[in-house]
């Protein structure tokens, strides 16, 4: 009796949240299948481009995922900026902001407390970030494969690419690009092996 319940809940916020995004922030797609349990962060600009494929699901509570979920998922995206999140992929408490543009593929699985970060936030030089020097901040596109798996409290960095089908272990820093069917892991990541077929 509580999974009806739980069920009815669930598809009354999936309804719920595609209606106050479609509202507040026309300009954004959210597609078929939209599934998300709780509230998650939403920071948009009216400049920028929000795309979320068909079948996706926002996780943000451990009892949605026992992996142990410590944030909502938040999701940003700057004034003139792109986010393209492809069909059938799966966030636990992730994080996502883009400066200028992240795109993701189909069939991705983002584990518990992920980042994915496409600008540095703040200038290097200690004399810039003093007087907080916007147009010294670095950012670089990041484009995310389809089929790739990243574990949990990973952060992926600005000008990554990953190829279709890649894994990235747990706890990793990813801070250059990883070819398509390679296994990464550590901080910074490091190639572990190629992923038999």
């Amino acid at each position: 009796m509580l999974g009806f319940y739980y069920n009815i809940k669930k598809y009354i916020l999936r309804i719920l949240y595609k209606l106050y995004i479609k509202v507040r922030y026309p300009m954004c797609y959210i597609g078929k299948e939209f599934s998300t349990h709780t509230v998650f962060d939403l920071a948009l600009s009216k400049e920028s481009r929000l795309k979320i494929g068909d079948n996706c699901t926002l996780r943000s509570k451990t009892k949605e995922n026992p992996v142990g979920i410590t944030k909502k998922v938040s999701i940003g995206v700057a004034k003139n900026a792109e986010l393209i999140i492809g069909d059938n992929c799966g966030f636990s408490g992730t994080s996502i902001y883009a400066a200028k543009s992240v795109i993701i593929g189909n069939f991705c699985n983002f584990g518990g407390n992920t980042f994915i970060w496409d600008t540095d936030f703040h200038p290097l030089d200690f004399g810039d970030r003093r007087i907080h020097k916007v147009e010294a901040i670095k950012t670089a596109p990041i484009v995310i494969g389809n089929d790739v798996f990243v574990g949990a409290n990973t952060i992926i960095l600005k000008g990554v690419t990953i190829g279709d089908r890649a894994i990235i272990g747990a706890g990793s820093v990813v801070t250059k690009s990883i070819p398509p069917d390679e296994i990464w892991a550590g901080n910074p990541a490091k190639f572990i092996r190629k992923i038999n077929k």
